[in-house]
């Protein structure tokens, strides 16, 4: 009759244990990557370009199945740019129009972040065009995005993305994590995001920490020892120190 309650003691526990090592690691963090999607910003970067591209319904639907794992991340991105087909205009005029919206909270993390010397670095599955505006908010260096390249032909029309991109496939983000341990020599890197192409990255990543300040996928939610709605969450585990 106790077997079960001793099980789920032993889970609630490790549980416990999990959290405060992943918040420990945050706080001796030499570096933190941020995806940008869904956590940096409040939108999908390649939602809104479909939106403004007329064809935001289809590629929606696509975008949830890649963030929660059924498809392959190359698969999703190759068949939601298939159907916007944008071109450099489009893109221009969307960042012009209507520019990435960042998540509350996010400006102040990143500041105490950079006031604690913690390198700060942007990892997304969305676009450097896009991206790197997210970055210039953030007074976050460029050379500390990594994304993935729209092309485009002389006269401005879509001509496919950059396939050799480490964050085009699924994985991707974890590659650029073994980079920037093995470029940097870091030993604590932590990775903060909303999606399963996030927290797999963790390892190589020393801790995972999910964001479900803009959506919340149920399976990330689950997988991860630490789990916040809000960036101020992180930003009151920093004055522990």
């Amino acid at each position: 009759l106790l077997k079960p309650q001793l099980n789920w003691f032993v889970y609630f526990s490790s549980r416990m244990t999990n959290l405060s090592q992943t918040q420990e690691l945050f706080r001796r963090a030499e570096a933190v990557c941020f995806d940008v999607d869904s956590t940096v910003i409040k939108e999908e970067g390649i939602d809104e370009l479909a939106k403004f591209c007329g064809v935001g319904d289809a590629v929606t639907e696509m975008t949830r199945k890649a963030m929660g794992g059924s498809m392959t991340f190359k698969k999703a991105l190759t068949e939601r740019l298939s159907i916007i087909r944008c071109s450099r205009e489009q893109v221009n005029k969307l960042i012009t129009d209507h520019p990435p919206q960042l998540t509350p909270g996010v400006r102040e993390l990143v500041d105490r972040l950079h006031e604690r010397k913690v390198k700060v670095f942007l990892i997304s599955g969305g676009f450097r065009c896009i991206v790197e505006h997210v970055a210039t908010q953030l007074n976050i260096p460029l050379h500390h995005v990594y994304a993935n390249r729209l092309k485009f032909y002389f006269n401005g029309e879509y001509a496919g993305f950059d396939e050799s991109q480490p964050t085009a496939e699924s994985g991707g983000k974890g590659k650029v994590i073994s980079v920037l341990k093995e470029q940097y020599g870091f030993k604590t890197v932590v990775m903060i995001g909303d999606g399963a192409t996030d927290l797999e990255a963790c390892p190589p990543a020393s801790a995972f920490i999910g964001f479900g300040g803009n959506v919340v996928r149920p399976q990330v939610k689950e997988r991860s020892s630490w789990y916040v709605t809000s960036f101020g969450e992180l930003s009151k585990e920093l004055e522990k120190i």
